[in-house]
């Protein structure tokens, strides 16, 4: 008994090790979100920069990793892609001018970008905004790590959910682009400049709300469940091994 509480404590002392702090759970959105959009304002208010330079400048971490995640880990960095691809539409869009509406709708474009590109990675089974929601559903624990990991290769229903999740707000950004192009066309240019920040964040709500219901809470509650069944199978496991160890006793008596 002495000899399984002792192999208890340790593996208990493994797992401590082993579990993730919240900077390394966190630790691809801090790179692949983070570190780009605060450059971005850091070369464009200390330095002086440009708007053009200052993304240009931001754009390299991303670069960086994603050709990086290809050539080393034969995978796309999707976050890092996304950043790197929002960079490269704002260049672009950086050399349109015109009129005030066209100003106004063009602002639209970065959406629209992100929107579409989260919809070819659903429709390539690699759902973009799964990494971005990995780190709320697992909290940093060991054990809903491992759980995700089995979920996402073992469990169609896991995965079906992780699409949906991706679905809505890859949805959501292009319906976000479209009421704004409309509203830059057929709403007055002085009413559109701040409508158009209200309808952003009023998509940003919506989307929060929809995908937790629809995906984000779900894939909580699988993950839960699968934590709890494989901690069931371990104990009945140990229990069974001591059962035999007694049987073996009783014999040899």
């Amino acid at each position: 008994m002495t000899k399984t509480a002792n192999t208890g404590s340790r593996n208990n002392d493994e797992g401590k090790r082993q579990q993730p702090s919240a900077l390394e759970n966190f630790k691809p959105l801090i790179v692949d979100v983070a570190v780009p959009l605060g450059s971005y304002y850091l070369f464009k208010g200390a330095f002086g920069m440009s708007t053009f330079a200052a993304l240009a400048w931001s754009s390299v971490v991303p670069a960086v990793r994603t050709v990086w995640s290809v050539v080393r880990e034969r995978r796309g960095n999707a976050f890092a892609g996304l950043i790197l691809l929002v960079n490269v539409v704002s260049l672009a869009l950086s050399f349109v001018s015109g009129d005030p509406r066209l100003m106004l709708a063009k602002d639209s474009g970065v959406s629209s970008a992100i929107g579409i590109a989260i919809l070819v990675s659903v429709a390539t089974g690699r759902p973009m905004m799964t990494e971005g929601l990995k780190p709320f559903v697992v909290k940093g624990d060991a054990a809903r790590e491992a759980a995700f990991e089995r979920l996402r290769t073992g469990s169609a229903a896991f995965r079906r959910t992780e699409r949906v999740y991706s679905l809505v707000w890859g949805v959501l950004l292009l319906t976000e682009c479209v009421v704004r192009v409309v509203g830059a066309y057929t709403l007055p240019v002085d009413t559109m400049v701040w409508l158009g920040t209200v309808i952003l964040v009023g998509a940003i709500g919506i989307g929060m709300v929809v995908s937790g219901g629809l995906a984000a809470e779900p894939m909580a509650r699988m993950i839960s469940a699968e934590v709890t069944a494989a901690e069931e199978e371990k104990t009945e496991g140990a229990e069974d091994v001591e059962d035999g160890a007694r049987r073996e006793v009783a014999v040899a008596a």
